[in-house]
C-alpha cells in the first residue's frame, strides 16, 4: 500500500474539464476563493473513499452540460486507480481493470482537514455517521462489505414496508431483509464502537435486533421507514466530560476537532495522505501553531490549499501549484 499520490487527472470534474496537476513530497495549492482548489481535495479523497464529502448526489460532480466525469489518480507502487460516472452509474478503476468498490478503496488512504469538519460537533447525526463511514472504510474490509450490503438492504426494506402499509405485501416478507441488516448492522456498530472508544466521545448507538424491530413493527408499516439500527446511530465529542457542542468554547469546539482527525491518522495507522482544504484562515492563533506543529512534523505527504500563502506553515521539498 501506497499513501502517495504523484498526479492526477481531471474531466468534466465541477469546474475542470481537462486539467493534471503533479505532486510533490508536499504540495501547497494556492488561489483565489471559487477557483477550484477544494474541488481539487475533492476529487483525490473520492480515490481514496470512492465517494464525495461534499456531494448528497454524486451527479452534481458532473461538470454542466457534461454527462460524465473522470478521475484518474496515479499513486506510488500501486500505478493507476480512478473513478468514473456516467449514466449515474460510478466505475472503479486499478490499473485500467474494474474493481469493485469493495475492493477498490483501501488503496489509497487519506485523512481530510476542511472548515466543515466544524460540523463533526454542531452538525446532523447523519455528517457524523459519514464520517465515521469515510474513515473505517478506508482499513477495515469487512466493514466496507457490511455497510453496501446494509444500505442496499436497507433500501429494500423500506420499500416493502411501504408496499405492506399499502396492502401489497405481507409481513412475513420482512424476514429475510431483517436477519440481513442485524448481521450486517452488528458489524458496523462494533466497528464504529472501537474506533470510537479511545476518544472523549459518547456513542448513541442504535442496536438493531429482532426484539427491537418487533418493537417498533406498528410504527414502522406506518411510517414506510426501518426505525432502528446503525443508520440511526450518532455520537457526541466531550470537552472536559461535558457535550462541546453545548457547552464548548467555539475554541474548544477547535480542539476537540483537531483531536479527532489525530485520532484519524492513528487509527489508519503508518503515515495517510493529509488534506488540508484552506484550514489555516479559519483557525485562531493557538489552534493554527498546534496544526502547524502537526503539519510541519508530520512525515507522509501533504496537500495544502489556501488563498493566503503567508498562512502556511513552511514545508519541506514543497512544490507550489497557482490556480
Amino acid at each position: 500500500m501506497s499513501d502517495m499520490i504523484a498526479k492526477i487527472s481531471l474531466t468534466n470534474f465541477r469546474n475542470y474539464t481537462k486539467r493534471d496537476f503533479e505532486f510533490a513530497k508536499n504540495t501547497i495549492v494556492i488561489g483565489n476563493n471559487g477557483v477550484g482548489k477544494s474541488n481539487l481535495l475533492e476529487a483525490i479523497y473520492l480515490l481514496a473513499t470512492g465517494k464525495s464529502f461534499r456531494a448528497d448526489y454524486e451527479q452534481e460532480i458532473v461538470m454542466y452540460e457534461k454527462d460524465f466525469f473522470r478521475v484518474i489518480g496515479e499513486i506510488g507502487e500501486i500505478g493507476e486507480i480512478g473513478v468514473e460516472m456516467a449514466e449515474n452509474r460510478k466505475k472503479f478503476l486499478v490499473n485500467q481493470i474494474p474493481r469493485r468498490m469493495i475492493d477498490f478503496v483501501g488503496n489509497l488512504r487519506a485523512v481530510l482537514f476542511a472548515p466543515q469538519d466544524m460540523e463533526l460537533v454542531s452538525g446532523s447525526p447523519g455528517y457524523r455517521r459519514r464520517y465515521l463511514d469515510f474513515v473505517i472504510t478506508q482499513t477495515d474490509r469487512e466493514y466496507r462489505r457490511s455497510l453496501i450490503s446494509y444500505e442496499k438492504g436497507l433500501r429494500q426494506r423500506n420499500k416493502l414496508l411501504s408496499l405492506i402499509r399499502d396492502g401489497l405485501a405481507q409481513r412475513h416478507q420482512l424476514y429475510f431483509w431483517d436477519h440481513l441488516l442485524i448481521k450486517d448492522g452488528e458489524y458496523l456498530t462494533l466497528a464504529r464502537q472501537k474506533y470510537l472508544q479511545a476518544l472523549p466521545t459518547i456513542y448513541d448507538k442504535s442496536i438493531i435486533t429482532e426484539v427491537r424491530l418487533k418493537q417498533y413493527e406498528i410504527e414502522e408499516v406506518a411510517s414506510a421507514t426501518t426505525l432502528v439500527g446503525p443508520h440511526r446511530d450518532d455520537f457526541q465529542i466531550l470537552y472536559q466530560h461535558r457535550d462541546v457542542s453545548k457547552y464548548g468554547s467555539r475554541g474548544q469546539q477547535r480542539m476537540s476537532v483537531l483531536k479527532l482527525k489525530q485520532h484519524e491518522i492513528e487509527y489508519l495507522g503508518g503515515q495517510p495522505l493529509l488534506l488540508l482544504d484552506d484550514i489555516f484562515s479559519e483557525l485562531d492563533h493557538s489552534h493554527r501553531e498546534e496544526v502547524m506543529k502537526l503539519v510541519s512534523d508530520y512525515g507522509g505527504q501533504v496537500i495544502a490549499t489556501t488563498a493566503d500563502e503567508h498562512l502556511l506553515p513552511s514545508l519541506k521539498d514543497c512544490n507550489i501549484t497557482r490556480l
